[in-house]
């Protein structure tokens, strides 16, 4: 491959820097008006507390849609929902190719026989060790260790120079099922040369290196067996090595285990066909459960994350069809509490004590350890890759900004500490922000996605707030009241502060306005709708001290 005159290198992210989740990124080569771009991943995020309502959020890629046509495919690093879970939705505007290996293209697939409607897209199954032509990109599958099976970095080559995605990854000796990272290829790339160093940041605000997923495996293995009862193990769905060693370890104490959740159905069907459950009997369904002796099961469980529907949360709240935990059973959270979700977890943990069931966590045993790497090995990655730049990814802004000052102490000569929109040239020259594109973020509502300034959420955010007040009333060509009005309010106190019935309230504003108002205004129905509006909300504030939304509807009779 040969430079052409004016080509620059850029990378430009629309998701996972600034936030952990949602990454998607591209990089583009070319001159500014014919470039050619290149996606890596294509994931989602969970919405915050400041989105009631909403089920996932997706990067708004109304930039990516505009340059489609000169998209070469779509790289995923790994099956994690982070960046892969976005793909089924933003596909259809992109239609260009996928490649993903075979771990993420059979989740790809289950996940679609599951929803009706979801699009068929034709994945390319790669390996790591693959070498991509993608004109005018060279794509190479390099193998990390992560908590997902074959995860991969990616070394993306062009005629200015060499980038090394890192995707995520950590450094584990003996991560159970999986790839070992892949340190003899990475030094020949570092001896090779990398230009610039795009890296995960998670973890980079501790301390020294990851335990390994065999740690976690041999402190497993006695918390299952010793158990008096019933054991159930939450855990991310997707840790397929820590899926096997709760299996084997079950296994080792003559327990049968039992699997619920429909995400972990989902990635025991794919993890059995990739050959990564093979020597384990099968699995059992929850359904089981009455017929097996309680000290002779172990349940593995969605829910880690005290999701409200999850078979987690309906244990602890003894709702479960099947899952029914009582005093000397044994609840083990093999995961972490992600940020946000903390109140949610400790609700579970506490219906589970409640029951008089044993809760064993991460500040218990080292039950858990992270598929991301600390200071330590990312010290290693700078040292085996010898980076003339680099741009830290995958994290908020703490991370972010850590993650720059780490780099610059590791010798690394030029650091970017770019955001979601920001383009920054990679090549030539040392990497520098050059441009901010449109970007943003998009609301699964429902079956509906939606850009994130919607009105919708908005006024959801507002009755949540304050309640609503619905006003319905027919006027005829004379302006005068035809019936009652009809008045339904929710989220509003029955009573005011001195106790005033707060539907009287509602009611003598609404008359004393209308009845307030010139014969001909009382024709107009957006006055009389106005007037009203205003003034039962500031009754009602004027016994609650807050202004709910009021809706009024005026019809001509």
């Amino acid at each position: 491959m040969t430079a052409t005159a004016e080509a620059n290198f850029v990378f430009v992210p629309f998701g996972g820097v600034g936030e952990i989740g949602m990454n998607l990124a591209l990089y583009g080569y070319g001159p500014p008006r014919a470039r050619k771009w290149l996606m890596v991943d294509c994931g989602l995020g969970f919405p915050g507390a400041d989105l009631p309502g909403i089920d996932v959020v997706f990067p708004d890629i109304a930039f990516v849609e505009k340059i489609a046509r000169d998209l070469v495919a779509i790289c995923i690093t790994h099956a994690h929902e982070d960046h892969i879970g976005a793909l089924a939705t933003l596909w259809p505007k992109l239609k260009c190719k996928v490649y993903a290996t075979p771990f993420a293209a059979g989740l790809l697939e289950v996940r679609r026989l599951n929803e009706p409607g979801a699009p068929k897209i034709d994945i390319l199954t790669v390996q790591a060790g693959a070498v991509l032509d993608l004109e005018p990109f060279t794509v190479e599958y390099i193998a990390v260790a992560h908590s997902i099976p074959e995860a991969n970095a990616l070394a993306i080559r062009t005629p200015l120079g060499t980038a090394l995605h890192t995707g995520d990854w950590k450094i584990d000796p003996e991560p159970g099922v999986g790839n070992r990272i892949d340190e003899a290829r990475l030094r020949a790339l570092g001896d090779e040369g990398v230009d610039v160093l795009i890296c995960d940041s998670t973890n980079i605000l501790r301390e020294g290196d990851s335990f390994s997923e065999s740690d976690v495996a041999r402190v497993l293995k006695p918390l299952i067996a010793e158990a008096p009862g019933r054991v159930l193990v939450t855990t991310f769905a997707s840790n397929v090595s820590r899926l096997r060693a709760i299996a084997e370890a079950a296994q080792a104490c003559g327990r049968t285990v039992v699997v619920a959740g429909r995400a972990m159905d989902r990635v025991v069907q794919v993890a059995r066909d990739c050959g990564f459950l093979d020597g384990l009997p099968g699995f059992h369904a929850p359904e089981m459960l009455p017929n097996l002796p309680r000290e002779k099961t172990v349940v593995i469980a969605t829910g880690s994350q005290g999701e409200p529907r999850a078979a987690m949360m309906r244990a602890s709240q003894n709702d479960h069809p099947s899952i029914k935990l009582v005093s000397g059973d044994r609840v083990i959270f093999s995961s972490r509490t992600i940020p946000g979700n903390a109140r949610e977890v400790h609700r579970v943990i506490n219906n589970l004590c409640n029951l008089g069931v044993e809760v064993i966590t991460d500040h218990d045993h080292l039950v858990h350890c992270s598929g991301h790497p600390r200071r330590g090995e990312v010290r290693q990655m700078y040292e085996w890759v010898r980076p003339k730049s680099a741009v830290p990814v995958h994290g908020e802004a703490h991370h972010l900004t850590q993650h720059v000052a780490f780099a610059k102490s590791c010798g690394v000569a030029h650091v970017v500490s770019a955001r979601d929109g920001h383009m920054v040239q990679l090549l030539p020259g040392p990497p520098a922000i050059i441009d901010e594109v449109p970007h943003g973020r998009l609301l699964k509502d429902g079956d509906v996605v939606v850009k994130e300034d919607d009105g919708a959420v908005r006024e959801r955010n507002k009755l949540a707030f304050a309640g609503v007040v619905s006003i319905a009333l027919a006027v005829d060509k004379k302006g005068e009241l035809v019936g009652d009005p009809d008045v339904v309010f929710a989220g509003v106190p029955k009573k005011g502060k001195f106790g005033e019935e707060m539907g009287e309230v509602i009611d003598e504003a609404l008359f004393a306005t209308f009845e307030g108002l010139p014969r001909a205004r009382r024709r107009d129905p957006d006055s009389v709708s106005t007037a009203i509006e205003r003034s039962v909300r500031g009754a009602v504030s004027s016994v609650w001290g807050k202004k709910p939304i009021v809706h009024v509807m005026v019809v001509s009779a």
